[in-house]
This record gives structure tokens, C-alpha cells and sequence, in this order.
């Protein structure tokens, strides 16, 4: 049975999800610095394999692991793979608070294929939110004319990558665990990315293995927060608390790479956080009904 819907699980898990996508991206910015894209990507899926292991003991072993969709898992995780390859590349490319930001075209497609695919309502709330979170991700990039980047377009990319992964992640809830999503996600992309991996592979220096373990375990516990709160909420819903990455990315950027947090990046998330906070607001009493009828 799904879980009953409820906003303040879902948040949480949000939140530790977010935490995790951070910590991967500043283990993504130092390892792809000595390391190519994809052994970076085969690594974190191997040695998160076995660091998932224990959960999936915990949950049944290999027995409960077994899916009746296993099409829908390769196609979301080829599609995944696609984005994070594209995203670990931009990475190398431009500054990581203006990659997050570009990265946050992902809600737009996310919304879209959700209510298409999975029969969720776009409501009002849900529109303004984010809307004024792309807003904000707007005035934080300030694009000019003809000055776009190939790293921009990079990441937009793996913006459309991503927006297909979660709403087809929130599928996958309907009728699998989190533990064995995230277990064939780490089969799969193991699988996919071990030839292009070997084709240039490096062994990495002893200073960069506490980078690896980071981003491996990151890599893990983000996908599988994120599934915890998709579990919880819509994907809709989720979607904009997922804005707080860029505000939190410019700190990140401001206290480890020097990167100056200036007036536009400042009122961009300003715009995010009121676009979440009303979402949140107008959402609570639909989601208290719910859990109302089901206790």
C-alpha cells in the first residue's frame, strides 16, 4: 500500500534529499577535476550498490527485489543516466550556482509530464509556485541575448532528463518500494556506463577516494530521499521545494569557491522561497483531509 499523503514527510525527506545533492555536487566538481565523466558515474553506482546492500537485506534480500516492471526501470534509468552524465559534464563547464540554476528548468517538464502521464491537477498554488521560482532562477542567471553557454545547454539537457526520471519515479511508487527503485537504479547504471568507463579509465589518487565514497553514498541517499518524498506528495509538489537548491548552491558557492552571492541572486531567492512557502500553505489542508479519511 502507498503510504498516506502527507506534507510533512514528504518535506523532510526533501531535505535530506536536497543535503545530499549538495554534497554531490561539490564530490562531483573535485572527482571530475582528475577523473572523466563516466568513471565517475560507474564508480558512485558500484560502491553504492554495496553500500545499499544493507537495506536491501533489511527489506527481504534479493527476493523482494524482484520487479513486474522491469521495462519502466530500464527506460528511467537510461534516461537518468543520460541527465547525469550530461549534468556531471556541465559541472566541468560553468559555476556550480549557475549550473543548479539552469537545472531548475527541470519543474517545467516535471509539471507537465505529470499531469499528462500520471493524472495529477496543476492547480493554481502549484502554477504560482513555480512560476515564481523560475522567476527566480531567471534573475539569478540574467541570460543576455547570444550569450549563452554550451554548458547551458548541457545542463538543459539533463533538465529534460531529469524532469522524465521523476515523474517516472513517482510511477514507480505506485507499485515498488524505494529500496528496490534504488536498487535497480544502481544495477542498471552499473551496467549501462561499464564500457564507456573503461575506455579511459585512471586510477584515482589516494587524496581523491574520500570524494568518491561521498559522492557514491550522495549519489544513493539523494535518489532515495527523493523517492521517500515522492512517495508522500505529488511530484508537482515536490518539484518546487526542490528550488531551495538554488539559493543553498550560491552559499555552498560563496563559502567553498569564493563566488559572490550579489542583489539578483539574493532577490531570485527571495522569489523561490515565497514560491515554496505557498505551496506548502495552500496545500496543507487538502493533504490534513486525507490523512483525516485514512486514519
Amino acid at each position: 500500500m502507498a503510504p498516506a499523503p502527507s506534507i510533512p514527510k514528504a518535506a523532510f525527506w526533501m531535505a535530506l534529499s536536497i543535503a545530499s545533492f549538495l554534497a554531490m555536487s561539490i564530490a562531483g566538481r573535485e572527482t571530475t577535476a582528475e577523473l572523466n565523466v563516466f568513471q565517475v558515474l560507474e564508480m558512485r553506482s558500484v560502491i553504492g550498490f554495496f553500500i545499499l546492500m544493507p537495506l536491501v537485506m533489511m527489506n527481504g534480500g534479493f527476493a523482494a527485489m524482484r520487479t513486474e516492471r522491469p521495462l519502466a526501470h530500464i527506460a528511467r534509468n537510461v534516461i537518468h543516466y543520460s541527465g547525469q552524465a550530461a549534468w556531471l559534464y556541465a559541472l566541468t563547464l560553468i559555476p556550480l550556482a549557475v549550473l543548479i540554476s539552469i537545472e531548475f528548468t527541470t519543474p517545467i517538464w516535471t509539471a507537465i509530464l505529470a499531469v499528462s502521464f500520471l493524472g495529477e491537477k496543476l492547480s493554481k498554488a502549484r502554477l504560482t509556485a513555480i512560476a515564481l521560482g523560475l522567476i527566480g532562477v531567471v534573475i539569478i542567471v540574467r541570460p543576455n541575448a547570444g550569450s549563452m553557454d554550451p554548458g547551458h545547454l548541457v545542463v538543459l539537457g539533463a533538465a529534460v532528463c531529469f524532469g522524465i526520471s521523476m515523474v517516472m519515479v513517482k510511477s514507480l511508487t505506485r507499485t515498488d518500494s524505494v529500496v528496490r527503485i534504488i536498487f535497480w537504479m544502481l544495477l542498471i547504471q552499473s551496467a549501462v556506463g561499464l564500457v564507456p568507463a573503461l575506455y579511459d579509465w585512471r586510477n584515482p589518487s589516494l587524496a581523491l577516494w574520500p570524494w568518491i565514497v561521498v559522492i557514491a553514498f550522495s549519489g544513493m541517499s539523494s535518489h532515495f530521499c527523493l523517492a521517500r518524498a515522492l512517495a508522500y506528495a505529488d511530484a508537482t509538489i515536490i518539484s518546487p521545494m526542490d528550488f531551495l537548491r538554488v539559493p543553498l548552491s550560491a552559499l555552498v558557492g560563496w563559502l567553498l569557491y569564493h563566488e559572490q552571492i550579489d542583489i539578483f541572486t539574493a532577490g531570485g531567492a527571495a522569489l523561490i522561497l515565497a514560491g515554496n512557502l505557498l505551496n506548502l500553505q495552500r496545500k496543507a489542508p487538502q493533504v490534513a483531509e486525507a490523512e483525516a479519511a485514512t486514519s
